[in-house]
């Protein structure tokens, strides 16, 4: 075709209509002859003509034969939707990172850099530097996340705010916590299984997520998700159902299992410290009993649980919730039966229980006596005992040098005598322990005559160190901050904070000077991190952003290098360190 018949034999609609009008209105033709031109009819040229006069009367004219074609990239609804909720969420003071996550979340491929863009054409400068628990308080904003199924792990990537409890997960794998869910009893669906679902859990206790129902942007963070196998995390409300269909046998027996564990792999030692612990609940809790909060000063309406813990390894061997006023002495034959359920080839090696003086009664003592379990505990100070003790000779007292925390020494005075109590009906040994700083003495029973004195008293002060660890334990995974009133229910989530806090205790036995961290501080340091993760045909690379401690990690991961996961279709999980801070 040469140049000029283009306009002389137009192929579009809209060309042929404009070269119609042009020859009518410019060459002054006539309506007939038009039509005879173009191939239309008469009725056809006078309808085009009126409605070319109307359209020019609105000023639609340009958009009959001409498109405006707008500058720049194309606008479609989903980048208006991106677009919309990356205002959104700048305006509660997330940064970039944070909105890449939450977007890719929601199944949105974007830039952090395309991220930046927009917020810069929209206005918006840098966030100021912002502290930890400043972050964790960000506005609470509500968007609907993804619907929560299984992955497929094929070829994609995404960035990940929650990427550091992948570093957990292969001591599910080491010390063989994930079979130990998949036989368990818990619940499953058709769309998850237990171990989807107990994994689940698990990814929000180690990321110390305050409530479930508090904030729902977690669940569209993909780093938790596939920590559980799955796109993203479940809502909040499909954690309350699951929890509904939990006994208190599901959770005694799957804590019997890791007990036989903990046993095998000889991360319990010969002793296990007792201690009640005080969960409250702030709602209308009229159905439950008062218990003493040393934290608030004051009983309240609460659950008493009672936890057992290794004070060597810091493994929690035993929890449970249910525990009333009525049952409280019993308590510690029932954790007995606890550790000896089944026969085992270590089921002996416990010997000794260290308590202090309010946890059971003397009649329960000659019981364990009988049961040739070792106790060691603190007798109750009357003024009569009190007055006992400051009557004797100064001649009696022995100065002591016991070890303590920071390899430090204490000097103390101590007595060591045998006597014997009316209702335990027995012979006891009884230390008396002044010069540590308390106005009254404390006297320690136990029924070990042969143990060395600073023995005892390093074994019964180890208790009091347990105590604080304990409270650490409760504060980090929320046990305070129950949202249900029903014990079954807080007697899972006991069983999760357990789960979740051995896990810890594991991972910080491979860190050798970091072993002694509370579980606050090991998360901070090694877990609190984000991380772009890449999942293709035979691993699963998790490239950490860059961290004072992130060599230690690398370290301590690259033993798992070459290990392939079930739960990851047999895929490696490789972790490296990223270029960017």
């Amino acid at each position: 075709m040469k140049a000029y018949e283009y306009f002389l034999n137009p192929e579009t609609v809209a060309q042929k209509q404009y070269e119609a009008l042009r020859m009518f209105f410019i060459e002054k033709a006539t309506a007939k002859s038009v039509a005879e031109k173009f191939g239309y009819t008469y009725r056809t040229v006078t309808s085009l003509i009126d409605d070319f006069k109307k359209n020019l009367k609105n000023k639609n004219v340009d958009d009959l034969f001409f498109v405006k074609r707008p500058k720049g990239r194309k606008t479609s609804v989903s980048n208006t939707n991106v677009k919309s909720i990356i205002i959104n969420l700048r305006k509660n003071f997330y940064s970039v990172e944070d909105i890449k996550v939450l977007l890719n979340g929601k199944g949105y491929s974007i830039s952090e850099k395309s991220i930046f863009l927009i917020l810069r054409k929209e206005g918006f400068g840098r966030l100021p530097r912002r502290s930890k628990a400043l972050k964790q308080q960000l506005s609470k904003i509500k968007i609907a996340a993804e619907k929560s199924k299984k992955l497929s792990f094929k070829q994609e990537s995404f960035k990940s705010a929650s990427a550091g409890i992948l570093c957990l997960f292969p001591y599910l794998n080491k010390y063989g916590i994930d079979k130990i869910i998949e036989q368990s009893d818990f619940p499953q669906t058709k769309t998850l299984t237990r171990v989807n679902s107990i994994l689940s859990f698990l990814a929000l206790k180690l990321s110390n997520i305050r409530r479930y129902s508090a904030d729902n942007l977690w669940c569209m963070d993909r780093g938790s998700g596939l920590f559980a196998g799955l796109n993203v995390l479940p809502k909040a409300a499909w954690f309350t159902s699951y929890s509904d269909r939990v006994t208190s046998d599901m959770n005694l027996m799957f804590l019997r299992q890791l007990h036989q564990k903990w046993v095998s792999d000889g991360l319990l030692s010969d002793t296990i410290n007792l201690d009640f612990t005080t969960i409250p609940y702030w709602g209308d809790g009229t159905h439950l009993e008062n218990n003493w909060s040393g934290k608030r000063g004051k009983a309240l309406s609460s659950m008493l649980a009672v936890l057992a813990n290794d004070p060597d390894s810091g493994i929690i061997d035993y929890g449970n919730t249910n525990v009333l006023h009525k049952d409280e002495n019993s308590v510690v034959l029932e954790f007995l039966d606890f550790y000896r359920y089944e026969n085992h080839k270590r089921q002996n090696d416990l010997k000794y229980l260290v308590f202090d003086s309010k946890f059971t009664n003397y009649e329960n003592l000659s019981k364990l006596d009988d049961k040739n379990i070792k106790f060691i505990t603190i007798r109750r100070r009357g003024k009569n005992i009190v007055d006992k003790i400051n009557s004797i000779p100064k001649n009696n007292w022995k100065t002591l040098r016991v070890e303590c925390a920071g390899n430090k020494n204490r000097t103390l005075r101590v007595t060591d005598n045998i006597v014997f109590l009316k209702v335990y009906n027995k012979n006891i040994r009884q230390i008396c322990i002044t010069g540590h700083g308390k106005i009254k003495p404390a006297i320690i029973i136990t029924n070990d005559f042969e143990i060395k004195l600073d023995k005892i008293i390093r074994k019964y002060s180890k208790r009091w160190l347990i105590e604080k660890d304990i409270s650490q334990q409760i504060e980090f995974f929320h046990l305070n901050r129950v949202s249900s009133s029903m014990v079954i229910k807080v007697d899972f989530d006991l069983t999760m904070s357990i789960l979740a806090s051995n896990i810890y205790r594991l991972f910080a036995l491979d860190l050798d000077r970091y072993a002694h961290l509370s579980v606050q501080s090991l998360f901070e340091k090694f877990i609190l991190n984000t991380a772009d993760i890449n999942i293709d045909e035979e691993q699963i690379v998790v490239k950490l952003k860059k961290k004072r401690d992130l060599p230690l990690i690398l370290e301590t991961m690259n033993q798992f290098a070459k290990i392939k996961y079930k739960w990851f279709k047999n895929k490696k999980l490789v972790f490296q360190g990223a270029s960017y801070s």
